[in-house]
């Protein structure tokens, strides 16, 4: 099987996984439902959550029960991420994964709080369906702090601030480390953890996460100069429109693609210690460098 077959049943896995997992909240209005089905299982390339499963079965030679879990809240933080970057306060976006935004299908009101349960809903399933409670703890505390105001929303805010400012690659860089590197870095350590990964493996995989995370915001912001709407799946040239602060504003596009191809290259090198039962994550860096989306 090639590898976008691979990673293609790795999101199939993932989307029947949160569709039963959902069906499963037993007490949730119907119409903030519908809302969550909505934008959850939307068509999506599930990395993060394909990045927990393979580090899970690099590790622990299979996937597990907690690692599945993990996979599953990964992919509803990202999720709830999206919903919010799109309403009108944040980049006001109408199109995402190919369909209207939250905000213009449900109303602005229904998409935040559609964003705030799936955020609090992947801590809830960590904490009740992970076995082991040491586990649970620690997998919290990693999706915890990569998501929050020293992660994610930390890169959010930055990126928010550089809008209409000269930027500098140090600036992009640390928006798009905090954004999106870390939660790929936590999609890494997280699969290992539930592999029962030592910690010279968790150092390997750490590094590993954070470099295709930034290589993947790069490659973002290079589909956003060239490719379509209906190739992204979202609106596409709403960077340059919103003067946004990105690597090809300031560094040009060829700069960026060099850079993207670097960064690839250091991830690999990341994972020398870890041998050939590492091929997968090799595989993965070098699919996203021919992102078409």
């Amino acid at each position: 099987m090639d590898f976008s077959s691979l990673l293609h049943e790795k999101a199939q896995f993932t989307e029947l996984l949160l569709q039963r997992l959902l069906a499963e909240q037993a007490d949730i209005d119907e119409n903030l439902r519908e809302a969550l089905e909505y934008v959850l299982i939307a068509p999506g390339k599930r990395v993060r959550s394909a990045l927990v499963l393979w580090c899970c079965e690099l590790i622990g030679g299979e996937i597990n029960r907690s690692a599945e879990i993990a996979a599953a809240a990964i992919e509803m933080v990202h999720t709830y991420s999206l919903v919010h970057d799109d309403l009108p306060a944040m980049d006001d976006d109408d199109l995402r994964r190919g369909r209207p935004t939250c905000h213009k299908v449900f109303g602005e009101a229904t998409a935040i709080l559609t964003g705030d349960a799936l955020l609090t809903l992947a801590f809830e399933v960590i904490a009740k369906r992970v076995d082991e409670p040491s586990t649970a703890v620690r997998l919290i505390g990693q999706l915890a702090e990569a998501a929050g105001p020293a992660g994610m929303v930390a890169g959010q805010i930055a990126d928010l601030r550089a809008e209409r400012t000269d930027g500098t690659v140090e600036t992009l860089e640390r928006i798009h480390t905090n954004k999106t590197a870390k939660m790929f870095r936590c999609a890494a350590v997280m699969g290992g953890i539930c592999g029962g990964a030592e910690e010279w493996q968790l150092r390997c995989l750490r590094e590993y996460g954070l470099k295709i995370g930034l290589g993947f915001q790069i490659a973002d912001d290079i589909l956003d100069v060239n490719a379509p709407s209906e190739q992204l799946g979202k609106t596409a040239g709403k960077d340059a429109r919103a003067s946004k602060c990105t690597y090809p504003a300031v560094v040009g596009l060829e700069k960026a693609k060099q850079l993207e191809r670097e960064l690839a290259d250091e991830a690999v090198a990341s994972l020398k210690p870890l041998g050939r039962e590492a091929d997968i994550l090799r595989e993965l860096a070098a699919a996203l460098l021919e992102r078409t989306k």
